[in-house]
Parts: C-alpha cells; structure tokens; sequence
C-alpha cells in the first residue's frame, strides 16, 4: 500500500497548498526521454548555467519512504558570512510554499538562532492537512547552483528542541524528520516572497513564538516582514523575481526523469517568458473549470505528487487509499483562467494508482491523480507535478517585476 499524506498551506491572502506521497522502492534508471518541452519544442530544457539547477523525479533519498512525481535539488546552506558549509541532496522542489525547511536530523552544521524582542529563541508552526511542522527558525546564508542569498531565515525541522504549543499539533501528525517527510528537506519557491505574507504577521497568525526555554510554554508573537522565513529566490542579487520548473514530458511512467530550476522570468537569454501564457494570482490562485464546475481556490504546486480535485464519478483506490483507481485511464479536460481573465484548455490522463504503483522501479507519473482531502472545501483544482511534465512552468513572486507584468503569476 502507498500511503498518501497531503499538506496544505493556507498564507496571508494566498492559498499555497503541498501534497505529497510515498511511492514504491528500488532503484531509479536513467530516464531516456527527449529533454525536449513537447508544448514548447522551440524551448528546451536549459542548460547549465548560473542560474539553472538541475532536478530530478527519482523517488528521493528516503530508501524506505520513496516519494514518487516529486521533484528534488541540491542546496548548500553555510553559517553566514562563514566557509562552513553542508550541501544537502534531496531537497523537494515546492513551488506551493516559500522558504527552505530542513529536518534538524540532516542538518550537521550549527546555524545562529534567531531571537525575539525578549532575547528568547523563535520557533515556527506550520500547519498542514494532515500534519504540521514545527522548529527553531534559524540564519543561513544559500547557494543553489551559481545564486546565493545571504542571512535567510529558515525552518529548521524539529520537536524537540522546544515543547510544541498545543495549537499547534492539534492538526494530524507531525513533519519534522527527514523520515516523515520523505525529503531531506523543503525547497519553497512559491508566489510570496515570505511565508506568512508581505506585512507583518500577527501573533493571531499563531506561525511564530517566542520560546524561553525548551521546557517552557511557547507563546505566539508577531514577525515583522524580513524576520520571517524567506523565499530565498526573492533575496538572490540577481534572477530574483521567479523560477521556472522544467521537466520533460512522460509517457505514462518513468523510472527517472531530469530538468531543470531556472532561476529569474526574463533577466537572462534563458528564462525567456517567450509564448507562454500568464494566468495572474493576485490572490494565490486562479479558477479551474472542470466538469462545468469552477474551482475559484485552484494553483499549480511541484510540490503535489498528482492532480488533486473532486470528481464522484471516479472510483478512489481501496489498496493506495487517497489516489483514483479507474479501470481504464480517463482522458479528461479542463480551463484554467487567472485574474487577467486570460484562459486555457489543459487535457490530462488519470490512470489507475493501483496499477502505477505495481513496477516498484517507477517514480514519473503522468497521470497520477486522487480526490481533495476530505474534510476541507473542495473549492480547488491543484495541478500538481504531473501538470509540469512536458511544459515550463514560470512562477513569478508577489511584487517582483518581470517583462510580462507583476507577481504573483503562472505561466506556462
């Protein structure tokens, strides 16, 4: 059985939603599918660069936890303004949150802590779905292939370090392991430039505390805009207003495929906005049309490991609970619309789950899908890293400008 664990996160005006599950084991192949983006064919995959870091859908680096359609990186996190470095492999792509979230279990090196107005330490709650993520929020200067960010707040995974406030683990399980992950961390690259939004975040908010000790009760205080967590794309000194997520196209499934993140929209020969359309997100989200219902809260996230929406007629499966088991693969359609009132047929394929994961060496999914969490508004479609193979994906950051207008925006 391939458990499904779904993570949702609901910031400051913009709804940035991350799904994810664990697939079969074994290990990867090389993928031999032409690099080339068969919706854009004059437009391929890029090359190396500066501004490019390669990314790879191969199950990840948990052995025992492999998370299929799941995109990773490499990024080097240094003590700032120091040579002290680590660079951790099997770092999940997200373009449905902002900030980088490492397990306290991978990280091997010390990172300065950052304090409260009381001097205490500050801590963070991140709630999901079904779980939540909770730690010390620490500084970290950031290397992705040739861009850096230096002094990035960041999440630093665990419960153990401080006493998790009861507000907190009231949702599901928790994330906070490489293990219950099943990443060696979180790469958000989504719409907002910090993760609880571009004002100060309240206490109200209940994402920041203050934690005297690790004993001690935490309480929820207000985090003014650059304290935060970051999206350190936003803090590059160049290629800064967005990314592209590049992946070639799959044919059913894939043991392994490779791409590319592409870091700027328009500030190099190679990120290019071109022929894509934009679909504007002023609020986080644009409006999916499907079955002639429209889904105003719907977004486009590497970080779901299928297409996620509601659709009774599709029996779920009982054996990989959470995902679709038709008895033969569906051909369906939808509309997408951004605020600019811009609009687009995307035809897409759900295919059994069940059957998908029968080859324990396939981790690329093109057609993987399941229903929306139950107990939550099925008021969105999520487009989630099956959407990306085949196509560049542009994510434009709130605020930041680019030759096809502000962020927040998706192209593609």
């Amino acid at each position: 059985m391939k458990a499904l664990r779904k993570f949702s996160v609901v910031a400051t005006g913009l709804a940035c939603a991350f799904l994810f599950g664990c697939g079969g084991s074994g290990s990867p192949k090389t993928n031999a599918t032409n690099p080339t983006n068969p919706t854009n064919p004059t437009n391929p995959i890029a090359a190396a660069a500066n501004n490019v870091a390669p990314i790879t859908v191969n199950g990840g680096p948990i052995v025992n936890v492999p998370y299929p359609d799941a995109a990773f990186a490499s990024v080097t996190v240094c003590v700032p303004g120091t040579s002290t470095c680590q660079t951790i492999d099997g770092v999940l792509v997200d373009t449905g949150s902002s900030g980088l979230r490492i397990p306290s279990d991978v990280l091997t090196i010390a990172l300065p802590q950052q304090k409260a107005s009381s001097g205490n330490p500050v801590a963070e709650c991140l709630q999901f779905l079904a779980s939540f993520s909770w730690g010390p929020v620490q500084t970290a200067d950031i290397q992705i292939a040739g861009e850096k960010a230096s002094s990035v707040p960041i999440h630093v995974l665990s419960d153990t370090d401080f006493k998790v406030p009861s507000g907190c683990n009231s949702v599901g399980v928790p994330a906070n392991t490489a293990q219950e992950l099943g990443a060696n961390g979180i790469l958000g690259v989504g719409l907002l430039a910090q993760d609880c939004g571009p004002s100060t975040c309240p206490a109200s908010a209940n994402m920041y505390y203050d934690c005297a000790s690790s004993t001690a009760d935490c309480q929820a205080i207000s985090e003014s805009v650059t304290q935060q967590v970051q999206n350190p794309v936003a803090l590059f000194a160049t290629d800064n207003n967005g990314v592209i997520v590049e992946l070639p196209g799959v044919s059913g499934a894939e043991p392994s495929v490779s791409g590319s993140l592409v870091f700027g929209i328009g500030t190099q020969s190679n990120n290019a906005v071109g022929a894509a359309k934009v679909y504007t997100a002023p609020q986080g989200s644009i409006t999916t049309d499907f079955n002639n219902q429209p889904y105003p809260g719907s977004f486009i996230d590497s970080g779901s490991n299928g297409y996620f929406f509601q659709d009774s007629n599709i029996p779920e499966c009982t054996i990989n609970k959470g995902f679709y088991c038709p008895s033969s693969t569906l051909n369906l359609s939808a509309t997408n619309q951004g605020a600019n009132n811009v609009s687009g047929t995307v035809s897409f394929s759900i295919a059994n789950a069940d059957t998908l994961f029968s080859n324990a060496n396939d981790f690329a999914f093109d057609d993987l899908g399941g229903p929306v969490s139950s107990g939550t508004p099925a008021n969105y479609f999520d487009w989630g890293l099956p959407f990306f193979f085949g196509r560049n994906v542009y994510v434009a950051i709130e605020r930041a400008s680019t030759p096809a207008g502000d962020g927040p925006y998706w192209a593609y």
